[in-house]
Parts: C-alpha cells; sequence; structure tokens
C-alpha cells in the first residue's frame, strides 16, 4: 500500500535539505560576505568550516605569534668609529721598520746617540726625562744610547703603537704602570744593567752614574732620605762603583727608614754602605746640635 509514517519523507525533503543553506558543500557564500570577512581577517573564499561556518585557515593562522619588531641598528658617530676603528687595528710592521730606518745609524744595525736625540725630538721629549727612561724599560734595552733593531721591533709591538703619534698616546699608560709597585720594583731593578757600560764589560756601576739614574728614577716621588744619600755620595769620592746587591737593596732601605733614620737597624744584613751613610747622618746631625 505504501510506506509506515515513520519511513515516509515529508513532502518536498531531500538529502539537500538536511543542510542548511551555509552548511551546504556546495555552498559558497555570496561576494560581498566574502569582502567583509577578509576585512576582519576571518573569511577564507576557497573553504568554510562546516560546523562552525569559520575559515579554518583563519583559525590556523592565530596559531602562529609575530615577530616583534627588532630596533634600528645603532650607528657610531663619527669620532666614537674612529676610535674603536684605531684601537681594533693590527699593528703594522711594515710601519714599524720604516720608523726604525729613520733613525738607525748608517753603520749599524741599530738605533745610536744621534738618531735617539732625533728620536726624542720628534717624541717631543729631552733624552733624560723621565718617559725616556721608561720607554727604553718597555723596549727592554740593554744599553744607554742605544736601540737596536730586534728591540725597537718588538717594543713598539708590545705598546702596539706603529708611529710616533702611536708612541706619544701610550706615554700615560707607561707612567701610570710604572707607579705599580711592583712594575716600579721591575723597572728599578733593570735600570741597573741598563746603566752599565757592557761593552767594556763593566759589572759596577760607577757612583756617578748611579747617582745620576737614582735621580731620575725617583723624580716622579721622590724618597725624604735621597738628598741625603746623594750628598754622602758627592762627598766621598772614594765610593767609585755602587755593586748590584747595594744597588737592590736600597730600595728597600728607602722605603723602611722613611724620613726617620732613627729606625735603622744595623744589626740587620744590610750593606755596609748603609751603616756609613747612617753613621755620618747621625755623626752631622749631633755636630749640628752641639754648635747650638
Amino acid at each position: 500500500m505504501g510506506k509506515c509514517q515513520s519511513c515516509c519523507e515529508p513532502p518536498g525533503s531531500s538529502t539537500e535539505t538536511r543542510f542548511t543553506s551555509t552548511q551546504r558543500p556546495d555552498y559558497r557564500p555570496p561576494q560581498h560576505i566574502i569582502s567583509k570577512d577578509l576585512e576582519r581577517g576571518t573569511g577564507d573564499p576557497g573553504f568554510t568550516s562546516m560546523s562552525t561556518g569559520k575559515s579554518a585557515i583563519a583559525s590556523d593562522k592565530k596559531m602562529f605569534t609575530p615577530y616583534p619588531k627588532l630596533p634600528p641598528i645603532k650607528k657610531h658617530s663619527n669620532g666614537e668609529g674612529k676610535r674603536l676603528s684605531f684601537i681594533s687595528r693590527d699593528v703594522s710592521e711594515s710601519k714599524i721598520l720604516a720608523m726604525f730606518e729613520q733613525y738607525r745609524d748608517s753603520g749599524e744595525e741599530a738605533i745610536l746617540a744621534e738618531g735617539i736625540e732625533k728620536f726624542c725630538s720628534d717624541l717631543q721629549v729631552n733624552p733624560d726625562e723621565f718617559i725616556v727612561l721608561v720607554l727604553a724599560w718597555k723596549f727592554n734595552a740593554e744599553t744607554m744610547c742605544k736601540f737596536t733593531k730586534e728591540e725597537f721591533v718588538t717594543g713598539c709591538k708590545a705598546l702596539k703603537a706603529d708611529s710616533i703619534k702611536g708612541i706619544q698616546s701610550k706615554f700615560t699608560d707607561l707612567l701610570n704602570d710604572v707607579k705599580n709597585k711592583q712594575s716600579f720594583k721591575e723597572f728599578y731593578k733593570w735600570t741597573y744593567k741598563f746603566g752599565l757600560d757592557i761593552e767594556t764589560g763593566q759589572r759596577t756601576l760607577p757612583s756617578d752614574m748611579a747617582m745620576g739614574l737614582w735621580k731620575l728614577i725617583f723624580s716622579q716621588s721622590q724618597p725624604p732620605v735621597i738628598e741625603q744619600w746623594i750628598e754622602f755620595l758627592e762627598e766621598h769620592p772614594s765610593i767609585r762603583g755602587i755593586p748590584r746587591d747595594t744597588w737592590d737593596m736600597f730600595l728597600n732601605f728607602v722605603e723602611q727608614v722613611g724620613d726617620d733614620l732613627s729606625t735603622y737597624d744595623d744589626t740587620e744584613a744590610w750593606p755596609s754602605l748603609f751603616d756609613d751613610f747612617v753613621e755620618y747622618q747621625n755623626d752631622k746631625q749631633n755636630q749640628n746640635v752641639k754648635s747650638f
């Protein structure tokens, strides 16, 4: 006879009527709806989810966190750029060698007295200034009034300087370095050998050379007893030379006695020349007291 009511489909119904107009697989929304969805960032003309009506690709886009905007690269000013460039650039050995050739002696592979005078003149210093002695120490020079090629090249490399201006720019650092107690001690001990005349086989520093070096070495910071010590040596010309151990111990001596020779202990293992000096100063002081 016909189908039961449960099996009968309502008039006009079909498989397609089970979907709303926007849920049909072949449904494509009108162009004005797509445009609005795209403006909101949710539309997709290619595919729309049947369950939510929202773009599946739009939801995927939300999974990615946008990269933060990187700050602009800071540009150095011309002055700072030049400074950084000066610090980072390598020292040129060819420039050092060219500088050496300007001052070297024509008959020897070294800078001798005349060349050193010109070198100091270009550095705008006098040969007998303290900074020149410190520079010779940094060059590890073995002899006064002479820089060998090796000493000059190695010294300039150690300073990281390949020009006159480059060496001049290191003066402040050199003076600050020698203010360090340990550095000054090394500098002080080096000057003894520097003052010797190696070519003649000299092993004891002549008194006049020792006095000149002591005055120069302590010119930046003068110990209280240095003037009395120099006076003592000048008044005793029989003291013709200063042995190495006396030279080295003198630095300990000035540090220990300070400006008061009464603290000097002659029972300690001091060189005999120090005993003579303290005795001389005590006698001189006693004579002054008696004269009053």
